[in-house]
């Protein structure tokens, strides 16, 4: 049983896993399991480059930071489960047990944090009662975002990044993905506000 598994290898989903795996110092969270789905065959980042992004370097690549980002979490967090090269298919269940099922196996949750973008063809068995048109994209390209309620899908179900409704924009989707990890602290955390800062004090 994991507490937590992040579905998306992008942006969002490698945002949110990295927060939440920053966290394993702390007394709430260091028994907690987690994981991710880090396929990311579909990522918007295969063709990206960056000249505009806080932090990134002009000129770095799409493809280059999904490559590093899953080096950065073997390396940072060795303790988050990673699962590659698998495939989404269904979500069963409710809070506080849920089962996702892969195109390879089946995994138990108590919370999900899905990021796989905004692309027409999302098709996750339980959860297309939600789907509906992006709000922030242009009509003819056909995206879809999840209704929710400040990232808040239904209990224990959490969307980030554009199919959370937000712009394609690498600072506005890593921002998505920390925010939703945060929040699932806090509840870790009995509902006091966490956030996970490192320093160098």
């Amino acid at each position: 049983m994991f507490d937590v598994l992040i579905i998306g290898g992008g942006v969002s989903g490698m945002s949110c896993t990295l927060v939440l795996g920053s966290a394993k110092n702390k007394s709430f969270a260091t028994d907690k399991k987690i994981g991710v789905f880090t396929h990311q065959k579909a990522s918007a980042l295969q063709d990206a480059l960056f000249n505009n992004a806080y932090g990134i370097a002009a000129g770095k690549l799409g493809s280059e930071l999904l490559t590093e980002s899953i080096q950065h979490l073997s390396e940072s967090y060795p303790h988050i489960t990673q699962i590659p090269n698998e495939k989404v298919l269904q979500i069963e269940g409710v809070f506080p047990e849920f089962t996702i099922t892969t195109n390879k196996s089946t995994y138990k949750t108590r919370t999900i944090v899905i990021g796989i973008g905004s692309s027409n063809t999302f098709a996750i068995d339980g959860l297309m009662q939600y789907v509906t048109p992006h709000q922030k994209a242009l009509p003819e390209k056909q995206r879809i975002q999840l209704i929710n309620s400040d990232h808040k899908v239904a209990d224990g179900i959490y969307v980030v990044g554009t199919l959370a409704g937000w712009r394609s924009q690498l600072a506005i989707a890593a921002g998505s993905g920390a925010a939703v990890a945060t929040d699932i602290l806090t509840l870790w955390n009995g509902g006091v506000q966490t956030h996970c800062h490192d320093s160098i004090r």
